[in-house]
């Protein structure tokens, strides 16, 4: 990233404003999952039990958004690093850019359009064995910018998917959903959550179709 300044003559002497954030002309993406045969071999290893109960769940037990740097937290790291052009201000709030959701393809020009989409929800995690993690171990699962779990996306398709996996919901773009599931299946065996019997189905069919 370059940063530039925004710079004021006045009465022969310079002022610096709040600098602004550009980040790169291309569009970034999530790291990308294994590929088909090692998803594969992942979603085999995945131990398969009942959705448990949501009983004591509470988004605020799984703390978001934290601190990258300085002023920036994971939110809006998340979207320099997925949108195209974004600038931002002394705040790390995003003022300008251009994003391009993966789940339906739609792009967008305001960052109040766009959601943080967590691949695997916070209440499937829960639902998955994450009600047994320490404080700690969920704030790291709801801020993973190093895996496939972070996706800037419409909000409004991110609304639609809520909390459900991908035997209840699928992106409306059809060329994605490999990707989908590649990145769901990574999550679920980097964190060591369960799949359910109509899930591990979905994801097998999803992974054929690659």
């Amino acid at each position: 990233m370059k940063r530039t300044g925004i710079v004021i003559a006045a009465l022969g002497t310079t002022v610096l404003t709040s600098t602004v954030v550009v980040a790169p002309s291309a569009y970034a993406a999530p790291p990308t999952p294994p590929g088909k045969a090692v998803s594969a071999k992942h979603l085999s290893a995945l131990r398969v039990a009942k959705e448990g109960s949501l009983t004591g769940y509470d988004r605020r037990k799984f703390p978001h958004w934290s601190t990258v740097k300085g002023a920036c937290n994971t939110r809006e790291t998340v979207l320099k690093r997925d949108g195209s052009n974004v600038r931002v201000n002394a705040k790390c709030a995003a003022i300008s850019g251009t994003w391009k959701s993966p789940y339906d393809g739609a792009t967008w020009r305001k960052a109040s359009d766009v959601d943080i989409d967590h691949m695997v929800a916070l209440a499937e995690a829960w639902r998955s064995g994450a009600r047994s993690w320490t404080t700690k171990q969920r704030t790291a699962f709801a801020n993973d910018r190093a895996s496939s779990q972070l996706w800037a996306v419409t909000d409004n398709v991110n609304q639609a998917k809520g909390d459900k996996d991908p035997a209840k919901w699928l992106p409306p773009r059809a060329s994605f959903r490999c990707m989908y599931a590649r990145s769901w299946i990574d999550v679920k065996w980097r964190y060591k959550l369960t799949v359910d019997t109509a899930e591990k189905k979905a994801l097998t069919r999803l992974l054929r179709s690659c």
